[in-house]
């Protein structure tokens, strides 16, 4: 991007910005939106000999995703390539401290990993700061979610992220669910964000990607060797696929959080309704369905019993989608195992409710 184009869009809102940028250079004949490369090569002598190190249909992408989070982004072929990006931060033997119900790819790599020798971790409650402190002298990584999956829990990332730095240790926020339009915790001193961009920021449901984002150069250099060298690169169809879904993310989220507030509140008077997990913001809400037993069955038959929510595994789309998240492998036993993950899309709220009203009511 040229500098001027950048200082011009520096002072837009984040809602322009998803808009804006990423967008080739102005001039007579120009294409709006940029083009994209296939190639696996180039002609020699130029900046870039190899499409594992490069390729040009990424960098509108990075370039609009930085810009809204405050840094500089690398794009990644899926989110779990990006986690272990950002894990592999940590030198061998050194200590990690992450909460212990949190995505359960992140749980079980860090668990695997300590199982091998490789990391020590330190599994803390995110929503108790003084735990998360005690966790921090000797660490070399602290791991945040927040909110986190599927508990929605909040984090402190701002005090936090202050004593994990007078401990010594860097930052890693996962900022899939709250996107940078609803929070940036570059801003808050964390040094690398991660995202799923198959989620919110793609938002339809149609490619795997990830991201990392960092505003330290030196960090962004050791995450972009590993990209190359571990092969974690995204295919330029499916980068371009998402900068296009960028574009509409400030409406989608619009749509999307005021439908979650709206169903939050009708859920937490259903008589099926043990608990609502929601933390007043974002689109996500999690309920815990009251049942026989552990009440998983009455879970399970509610995510079979709707027609317009999806049984799915994945979040952050148009469309909305439910999954009872202990059905998972995995999935950390701190997640009560008749907890719904819902995932509200854009629908019209009016039929989302009466969809899950009438798949609660047919629990009996």
């Amino acid at each position: 991007m040229e500098q001027h184009e950048h200082d011009a869009q520096a002072d837009l809102s984040p809602r322009t910005k998803v808009v804006a940028l990423g967008r080739p250079q102005r001039s007579p004949g120009a294409s709006l939106n940029p083009p994209v490369t296939f190639t696996s090569t180039y002609i020699q002598d130029g900046p870039v000999n190899y499409a594992r190190v490069d390729n040009p249909t990424w960098t509108p992408f990075e370039e609009a995703v930085g810009e809204l989070e405050g840094g500089a982004a690398l794009l990644f072929s899926s989110g779990m390539a990006a986690v272990h990006a950002a894990l592999a931060l940590v030198p061998t033997g050194g200590t990690v401290v992450a909460p212990a119900a949190a995505y359960n790819g992140v749980v079980v790599s860090l668990t695997e990993a300590q199982a091998d020798g490789r990391v020590t971790v330190r599994w803390v409650d995110v929503t108790d700061a003084d735990a998360v402190r005690e966790a921090l002298p000797g660490a070399d990584l602290l791991w945040l979610e927040s909110p986190s999956n599927p508990l929605l829990e909040v984090a402190d990332i701002a005090g936090l992220t202050t004593a994990a730095h007078e401990a010594g240790a860097l930052v890693v926020v996962d900022n899939t669910f709250a996107t940078p339009l609803l929070q940036r915790p570059l801003e808050d001193g964390v040094d690398v964000v991660v995202h799923s961009a198959t989620k919110y920021l793609s938002g339809h449901s149609d490619v795997i990607l990830g991201l990392v984002v960092t505003s330290d150069d030196e960090l962004r250099t050791r995450l972009a060797r590993h990209r190359t060298l571990a092969g974690a690169i995204a295919g330029p169809m499916e980068a371009w696929l998402a900068l296009r879904g960028l574009r509409t993310l400030s409406l989608r989220l619009e749509r999307a959080c005021a439908n979650a507030a709206d169903l939050a509140g009708r859920l937490a008077d259903h008589p099926r309704i043990a608990r609502v997990r929601y933390p007043g913001w974002g689109a996500i809400v999690s309920i815990e369905v009251d049942g026989d037993g552990d009440g998983a069955a009455a879970a399970e038959a509610l995510t079979a019993g709707t027609r317009i929510w999806s049984p799915s595994t994945s979040l952050g789309g148009v469309e909305s989608q439910l999954e009872r998240r202990r059905r998972q492998p995995g999935e950390p036993e701190a997640v009560p195992v008749n907890l719904v993950r819902l995932s509200v899309g854009v629908e019209d709220v009016d039929d989302l409710w009466a969809d899950l009203r009438q798949a609660l009511d047919a629990l009996g």
